[in-house]
């Protein structure tokens, strides 16, 4: 997924109308692909030292300061914060996407290699378009349903491969493929709920803002993640420093930033890069691949997303 193909494929799909500026938002969408394939990588490689929340917790905190530092002399010359019912929508993906996806996923992959997690989030396309269908009222095209069918489908291949072993560790490997999809609906919601608020307010701010909540969800794991980080090994430090900094802060303020510009169901669309670059990235990292039945069953998840693309006449 590293070739320029798919990448090529993304600008295309979302090329702008006339006058519309959205070369920065297909531009952020690459940023965010390849950050967030890495972050499948990195949460497996340092995994085996740090839990899940103190994991989430501490990738919160770097990302919190990181931004914080660009965000914070906007808002004192601004002054624009949220005010009353509009806490409610980045309350609501802060605590779901960054403080529960990142521990639900961090968990996932104690027990799924990366390449593997990443396809089963791969849901989370669908799982936008529904949701939009629903709340937005957008309707349901056939291919929408066509390709949801297809898709979780492969989703079905995925969690055969992955719980086909026997006792402990099939019953390890279901939980994990469990909870991936818990992983993949707090995205999704979240995704629904912050469009409204990139109206108002810039990428980064929302972005900010939403990583403060989660870290405050996060502040039971503190004392798990002092005492890991007293043991800790330097290269795991480190790379929970570039969780932080790269596919927290600057990826989810780039995904923020292009869905500021792109409607949420084709940006979400876009996301079918991931599975291919992180298992990628896993195999020249990490040297993992997934079973056989797992690279189906992504590859079946890859076709239903492109089949939800389609326009019925």
């Amino acid at each position: 997924m590293a070739s320029s193909t798919p990448l090529s494929a993304a600008a295309t799909a979302l090329r702008p109308s006339p006058g519309r500026p959205n070369a920065l938002g297909v531009a952020a969408v690459v940023v965010t692909v390849v950050l967030w394939a890495s972050a499948f990588v990195g949460i497996r490689a340092i995994g085996p030292t740090f839990s899940p929340g103190s994991l989430t917790l501490g990738r919160l905190a770097v990302a919190a300061v990181v931004l914080g530092a660009l965000v914070l002399p906007q808002l004192a010359k601004s002054k624009l914060l949220p005010r009353g019912r509009e806490w409610w929508p980045i309350l609501g993906y802060g605590v779901m996407w960054f403080g529960g996806y990142n521990v639900a996923l961090n968990a996932a992959e104690h027990l799924l290699d990366a390449g593997t997690a990443a396809l089963l989030i791969n849901v989370n396309p669908i799982l936008v378009a529904i949701m939009a269908g629903v709340f937005l009222k957008e309707g349901f095209p056939r291919w929408l349903i066509i390709g949801s069918l297809v898709a979780f489908g492969g989703v079905a291949l995925i969690a055969f491969g992955s719980g086909s072993g026997t006792g402990e560790r099939s019953t390890a490997d279901v939980a994990g493929v469990l909870l991936c999809l818990l992983a993949a609906v707090l995205a999704a919601v979240s995704v629904i709920i912050q469009k409204p608020v990139l109206r108002k307010f810039p990428a980064g701010q929302a972005t900010w803002f939403g990583i403060m909540v989660g870290a405050v969800c996060c502040l039971p794991f503190s004392g798990q993640l002092v005492s890991e980080l007293q043991s800790a090994p330097l290269p795991a430090t480190l790379g929970l420093v570039y969780l932080g900094i790269f596919p927290t802060a600057i990826a989810f303020t780039t995904w923020a930033y292009a869905l500021s510009l792109i409607d949420a169901g084709k940006l979400a669309a876009t996301t079918y890069l991931v599975p291919g670059t992180t298992i990628l990235i896993s195999w020249l990292v990490l040297s993992e691949v997934p079973a056989v039945l797992g690279l189906v069953g992504g590859l079946v998840c890859l076709v239903g997303v492109g089949l939800t693309r389609r326009r019925s006449r």
